[in-house]
């Protein structure tokens, strides 16, 4: 959605146009949907937060102001969505333990979106990109693959601007240092 676009839209929005919402949701769904599963790890975990975001666009959607960027607002969204759900889960694990003991709860099958992951490219960059912390994860997914500017990103993720490029140049350390250690355990296997 081009910028002039995104404003003529934005203006809909505050005014209370359903289609405007839906043009939105069609353009913004699947990216946020992505950095969601990204973040999560789990497709089932991603879209009940990506069901969150939509919730609070059409409750803000009145006070949005009108240079709004809506790329960096819904990613900030659903950060922010993402990581009220990792608190709530800790605290649920911390209290829940103490009222009905350990219970073990088995990892969930592979989704036919994780079985569908096109190329062996794509599955050892994605294997690399899960193994890093989310702190990571989510930077080099803003700015690599979303296409945020450092500086929306680091707005995204409520950070400096040099923290976010810290941040980044890190996670793209981590990233490449991940990817070659599965290389090479890939590597000895195959001899």
């Amino acid at each position: 959605m081009d910028r002039e676009s995104e404003l003529a839209v934005i203006e809909r929005l505050r005014a209370g146009d359903v289609a405007a919402f839906d043009e939105v949701y069609e353009a913004y769904r699947p990216r946020v949907f992505g950095f969601l599963v990204r973040l999560a790890r789990r497709r089932d975990v991603a879209e009940d937060l990506l069901e969150e975001v939509w919730l609070r666009l059409v409750a803000h959607a009145r006070r949005l102001e009108p240079d709004t960027r809506l790329a960096a607002w819904l990613f900030t969204v659903a950060r922010n969505v993402y990581w009220s759900y990792c608190r709530s889960r800790l605290l649920e694990e911390e209290h829940g333990a103490s009222l009905i003991g350990l219970w073990p709860v088995p990892s969930p099958p592979p989704s036919p979106f994780d079985d569908a992951v096109a190329s062996e490219l794509d599955q050892r960059v994605e294997s690399a990109l899960a193994s890093l912390p989310a702190r990571y994860r989510e930077v080099l997914w803003l700015v690599a693959v979303e296409e945020l500017t450092p500086a929306e990103a680091a707005r995204v993720c409520g950070i400096a601007p040099e923290a976010l490029r810290q941040r980044l140049s890190r996670g793209r350390a981590m990233l490449a240092e991940a990817l070659r250690a599965r290389e090479l355990s890939r590597t000895s296997r195959g001899r």
